[in-house]
Order: C-alpha cells, then sequence, then structure tokens
C-alpha cells in the first residue's frame, strides 16, 4: 500500500513538473514574440487568415491591401503634380578669353510640364557682376547693370504644353555663370532658379553628355565599316546612274531656282550637298585641290563654299586692312580647283562683325563687280552677297543692300544664282517671305543653323517661308552650338537633315579646319594638309560624311 501510494505521488509531481515546463515554454514564445514585434504588426494579414474567422480575416487582408494602394496613388499624384511644372535651366556652353573678361555661349531653356500653353513669357537672369550681351538669339532684351530681361520673339510667344523653348545668347562678363535665373508668365513669377540649383543641372547636364558623346562615337565607328567595301574604300554613287559621280557640274550643268526648288539643266530637283571653309586667310593651307578632291571621293559633296571674311579688326579681313589682291588670289586658287573637280562653289562676302553689309558697301560694290567679271564663264559659281547680318540689323538694310549689289553681279552674270542673307545671323527667312525681293530671278535667301542652339523654334520659320514660296539655301550650319564649339546635339542634327532633305535644302557644312572647336570637320590633332583619310575626321566630321553618303 505504500509502495502504491509512492508511485501516485511520483506520477503527480511528473506532470506538475511537465505543466511547468509547458507553461514556461508558452512565456518565453510570447515575450520573444513581442521583443521582436512590440506593435503585433509582423504578418498580421498572414496572421489573420490563419488564426480569425475566415470572412473576418479576409476583410482585414483586404482592408490592408486598400491602405497600400491609397498610399499608392497619393505617391503618384504627388509625383505627377511635381513634374506638372514650368521652369527654366541655363546651360552653359564653351568659354574663351575676350578683352580680359570671360565671354560664353549660353542657352535657356523653358519647360512647360503642364497641361496648358503658356503665354507671354520673359526671363530674369541675374549675374554677379557687370554683364555684357554681344548677341542673342530666339529673344529680345534690354541689359541693365548685372540683370538682363528677355521676352519672346512673335514666333516663339507660346510654350506649348508638354514642350518647351529656348533661347541663346553670347556675352562677356568677370563670371558667366548666372546666380538667379526667374521665369515669369504675364509678368509673375512662376520659377527661380539660384546659382546652386544650376550648378546641380550642369553637372547632372555634363555626366549625360559625355554619355552621349561615347554612344555617338561608337556609333560613328560601326557606321563608317558597315559603308566600307572589300576592297576598304568608301564609294559614292550618282542616284541617277548608280555610278560613282566624276564631275557633278558636268553632269548637271548650270542650276537655276523653280518655285523653292534648286533645279539642274534637265530641269530636275537639285541638291548641293557640302562643305565650307573657314577663313581663307586664317587657313590657308586648306585652300587646295587636294582637299576638295578628298571631301569629293570620301563624303560623296558637289559643293565648296569659300568665306571672306571682310572685317576681322585685322589684317586678316578684307575690308579691316587685308591685302585685297592676296586674298582675291588665294580665292581664285581655290575656286579654280573646286572647278577642275566639277564641283560648284559659293564666293561668300562673309560679313560678321561688321553687323549690316552696308557698312563696307562701296568694297563689296567693286569686289562683285570685278569677281563677277572674272567669273562670268563659270556656271558653277554661286554668290552668297551677305554672310550674316547681325546686331539689330533689319531686313530694310539688308534689302537695300541686296537691291544694290544684285543688278551689280547681274551685269555680268545674268543667270548666276544669288543668295541674300537674313536677319539675326541669316535666321530671320520668315522675315524676307512677309517682304521679299522682287523683279529677280535665281534669288535665294540664306538660313544658318547650329544644332544644339536652333532648334524647332528655327525649323518653324524656315517651314513658314517655304510655305510663303521662299526659296531656302542652308549655306552654313553646324551640330554643336551657336558658337562653333560645345556639345554636339545628335537629335536636333537629325532633325536638321529631315527637314533639309524632306525639302530639298541645299546646305554647306562649317567648317574645313583643324581649330580646336567643335565644328571643325578635321580633328584638332591633324597636322596634315594633304593625304587625308577619314581617321583624320573629328566627330562633326564623321556625321556629316555619314549623313552626305546617305543621300546617295
Amino acid at each position: 500500500m505504500n509502495q502504491k501510494k509512492k508511485t501516485i505521488v511520483l506520477w503527480g509531481v511528473i506532470i506538475v513538473l511537465a505543466a511547468a515546463v509547458v507553461a514556461l515554454s508558452v512565456i518565453l514564445v510570447t515575450k520573444s514574440r513581442k521583443n521582436n514585434d512590440p506593435d503585433g504588426q509582423k504578418n498580421a494579414g498572414t496572421e489573420a487568415v490563419i488564426e480569425g474567422s475566415g470572412q473576418d480575416a479576409e476583410q482585414k487582408a483586404e482592408d490592408g491591401a486598400d491602405q497600400k494602394k491609397e498610399k499608392g496613388a497619393s505617391d503618384t499624384q504627388k509625383s505627377t503634380d511635381d513634374k506638372k511644372t514650368l521652369y527654366a535651366e541655363v546651360t552653359v556652353g564653351s568659354t574663351w578669353e575676350n578683352n580680359g573678361m570671360t565671354a560664353a555661349t549660353e542657352t535657356v531653356t523653358i519647360y512647360n510640364k503642364t497641361d496648358k500653353a503658356a503665354t507671354d513669357w520673359s526671363v530674369d537672369l541675374e549675374f554677379s557682376g557687370k554683364v555684357t550681351i554681344d548677341q542673342l538669339w530666339n529673344g529680345k532684351y534690354t541689359a541693365d547693370g548685372s540683370v538682363v530681361h528677355v521676352t519672346a520673339e512673335s514666333y516663339n510667344e507660346e510654350i506649348p504644353a508638354g514642350g518647351s523653348i529656348d533661347f541663346g545668347y553670347n556675352l562677356s562678363a568677370s563670371d558667366v555663370k548666372p546666380v538667379r535665373c526667374t521665369l515669369m508668365i504675364a509678368g509673375k513669377e512662376v520659377t527661380t532658379v539660384t546659382g546652386d540649383d544650376q550648378q546641380k543641372n550642369d553637372e547632372n547636364a555634363e555626366v549625360k553628355t559625355n554619355t552621349g558623346e561615347k554612344a555617338a562615337q561608337t556609333d560613328g565607328q560601326s557606321v563608317d565599316s558597315d559603308k566600307k567595301d572589300q576592297s576598304g574604300s568608301n564609294k559614292v554613287t550618282d542616284t541617277k546612274n548608280g555610278k560613282k559621280e566624276d564631275n557633278p557640274y558636268k553632269a548637271h550643268g548650270k542650276l537655276a531656282v523653280s518655285g523653292t526648288d534648286l533645279v539642274d539643266a534637265s530641269g530636275s530637283k537639285f541638291q548641293l550637298k557640302g562643305v565650307s571653309t573657314h577663313g581663307l586667310t586664317w587657313f590657308a593651307d586648306f585652300v587646295s585641290k587636294d582637299t576638295y578632291q578628298y571631301f569629293k571621293d570620301s563624303f560623296g559633296i558637289n559643293l565648296v563654299r569659300f568665306a571672306m571674311y571682310t572685317d576681322t579688326g585685322d589684317s586678316y579681313g578684307y575690308c579691316s586692312g587685308g591685302n585685297k589682291s592676296e586674298i582675291e588670289e588665294l580665292l581664285g586658287k581655290g575656286v579654280d580647283a573646286a572647278t577642275d573637280l566639277g564641283l560648284y562653289v559659293i564666293i561668300d562676302w562673309h560679313i560678321l562683325n561688321d553687323n549690316d553689309p552696308n557698312m563696307h558697301i562701296d568694297d563689296a560694290k567693286d569686289f562683285f563687280d570685278r569677281i563677277s567679271k572674272k567669273y562670268a564663264s563659270y556656271g558653277n559659281v554661286i554668290y552668297e552677297i551677305a554672310n550674316e547680318p547681325n546686331g539689330g540689323t533689319t531686313w530694310d538694310s539688308v534689302k537695300s543692300y541686296a537691291e544694290t549689289i544684285i543688278p551689280i553681279i547681274r551685269k555680268n552674270a545674268p543667270d548666276a544664282i544669288i543668295i541674300v542673307g537674313t536677319p539675326t545671323w541669316s535666321q530671320d527667312v520668315d522675315v524676307a517671305a512677309a517682304d521679299p525681293i522682287t523683279d529677280q530671278t535665281n534669288l535665294m535667301y540664306a538660313v544658318h543653323f547650329y544644332a544644339a542652339t536652333h532648334k524647332d523654334d528655327l525649323r518653324n520659320k524656315v517651314q513658314s517661308a517655304l510655305d510663303s514660296g521662299l526659296p531656302i539655301f542652308v549655306s552654313e550650319f553646324g551640330l554643336c552650338d551657336a558658337s562653333g564649339n560645345g556639345s554636339i546635339d545628335y537629335d536636333q542634327s537629325d532633325a536638321w537633315f529631315d527637314l533639309i532633305n524632306d525639302k530639298n535644302l541645299s546646305y554647306a557644312a562649317w567648317n574645313i579646319s583643324n581649330k580646336a572647336e567643335t565644328s571643325s570637320l578635321f580633328d584638332s590633332s591633324c597636322t596634315k594638309t594633304s593625304g587625308f583619310t577619314d581617321d583624320d575626321l573629328s566627330d562633326s566630321g564623321r556625321y556629316i560624311k555619314e549623313k552626305i553618303e546617305s543621300f546617295y
């Protein structure tokens, strides 16, 4: 009996100990959960499904999901609202020294990321010290000390919904970076970007630009490689007969203007595709038959434009103390070399620093009288009588000058094509279209663009002028900004070539030189004056080569 009692007591102790162990385990697990998840929220949805009643648990899970959706929708709305803004950004392009000051080319882009068009815009640019605006395009300006106030031209008054417009300028200052850029709509301030904000934008832009340049270089190399035949040469063929065009002038003869098109001697639409020299007197070593032979054979050009600067402020300019007979001799050397190769030529009276062509009109009258006599029998010669009127020169002033010079040329070359420059560095073709020169044939009007600066605004002006029946010649262009330097804008360059080829516009790319700037067709490392190869080309040179080749 005693033994039986002992056994019962022992089992009782065991049961009590087991219960204590279970209770202690439960306490420890619960405490651990609370320590790891004080609010009891982890896996709440999952636990509700497992532990709760089915319908109640599902409702809790749906409530949690709805909360997440609402938060996501709120974040999305906030992100969308942030993007719906109007603002302006300043891009500083190339810089150089100018009489002890820093000079630069800058572009201001105004973005409209709202769903409504914006009109009556203006921009105030504030600098750390006095600033001088040397040139400004796609806008009107007033300058007062350190502040420049810019307003719209008639053609870019509206910033379309979801779009952008831009204007640019060349300036001189002790510090060319604006400390503040304020955008106003209808006189009310919309956004202000400070120098610190702009610095961040510049750094981001620099990263994007460098990446783009690397990609473009890779693309350019693959294009060149694809175009070479098994012998390693680059073939250029004529679109009419599929054979290499040895003598463009012999094949197409004297050109004329019909409507807005150039036509050849057979009356067929024709497109001049060529290159322009830099200033003849600065880069005389490139005035040679070898140079033009290379561009003819490698690119497939049919045109060379000869830029004879009129006023450089020194003896390099024809009208500013240069030796006129020597300059004309150099010009003649180039014209004859290109003519021997069957190329068309443009003799360009390259006004720039002189702003208004009337400044040296007496020199112009004498020059064009003698030169048009000299080349009267050259059916391949075209005359460009005023490169880029600027500095506020009006169309009335340019038109008056042209109506003086054109009859002088016509006495000796009655059928020659004459290209007339237009105001604002040959951009205001729409202004010329509204009041064209009358009672003359074989006239064309110059438009010049630099793709990183001149975009939809200028293309719209070109389209408007063409719609008005004005014949347009792209007698100078580059892929970079208006200074001839800065990064290449490949997208805008492509957009320009789409327009050029769609509208059968003739063109000359700036420039044949190895100057250390983006628009030069030869790389600055090229020291050759003959025996050129495609390896000597700059990025601009490779792009232009590809575009001309793609025509054939």
